[in-house]
């Protein structure tokens, strides 16, 4: 993977992985999005009481995202739509060739049902997934791959955990003396369960940027030598 892309400070504290060009698509065609999404990066720190917090992706640590970049016109999106069939006659005598007007349509309501996406600015959609389950993914995947079969996105961005976030992990304790890692479980949304379904392409033509969170965005928990 070329790293020339990405800012120097990011590369210390994200791991990424570029599906379909992903990258190249972001910095070529979407640069004021690239740049808006690398700001939200440098941003983001975690401290040791927010993963101790209770809860998954309703925590403080996915807000993070929401404050740099809905004030910069970065929105929640949900689409649904029906599929209308419309059938054709031949013309009389005339293979291949068929009538302007269809002799029969129908609809299917609701070929497309309610696929949200956290972040959409232009045609760049963004989700976070924190700590829910990782069944989680493969909705993401779907909602970005239907956005990008509709010509809605062009590329998408998923930002998880890190597997060396799991050394912060068995480190902390909970308020009843039980390692973190408990919490964030193999289960759950981390890298791990991303880059197989990505290897898949459960994303179908949708160019995904995979970002890793690692364990250097948590400011105030040093490693023990």
């Amino acid at each position: 993977m070329s790293t020339s892309r990405y800012p120097v400070a990011l590369m210390e504290r994200f791991e990424f992985h570029s599906y379909g060009h992903a990258l190249e698509i972001l910095t070529g065609s979407f640069p004021l999005c690239w740049r808006e999404l690398c700001e939200s990066l440098d941003r983001f720190r975690i401290t040791t009481d927010e993963l101790l917090a209770a809860g998954g992706n309703e925590t403080a640590i996915p807000k993070k995202f929401d404050d740099v970049l809905y004030p910069l016109g970065w929105e929640e999106i949900k689409i649904t739509g029906d599929l209308l069939i419309k059938m054709y006659p031949r013309k009389a005598n005339q293979r291949g060739r068929f009538s302007d007007q269809p002799f029969d349509e129908k609809t299917i309501v609701g070929w497309i049902d309610g696929h949200n996406i956290d972040f959409i600015k232009n045609k760049v959609a963004f989700d976070l997934e924190w700590n829910s389950k990782d069944q989680t993914f493969d909705r993401d995947l779907l909602a970005m791959r239907t956005y990008f079969d509709c010509g809605l996105v062009d590329v998408g961005v998923i930002v998880t955990r890190s597997e060396e976030l799991n050394d912060v992990f068995r480190a902390l304790k909970d308020g009843r003396g039980e390692p973190l890692i408990k919490k964030y479980g193999a289960s759950t949304t981390w890298m791990g369960k991303l880059l197989p379904r990505l290897n898949s392409r459960r994303n179908g033509g949708c160019p995904i940027l995979a970002v890793g969170i690692r364990k250097t965005c948590v400011v105030d928990w040093k490693e023990e030598s």
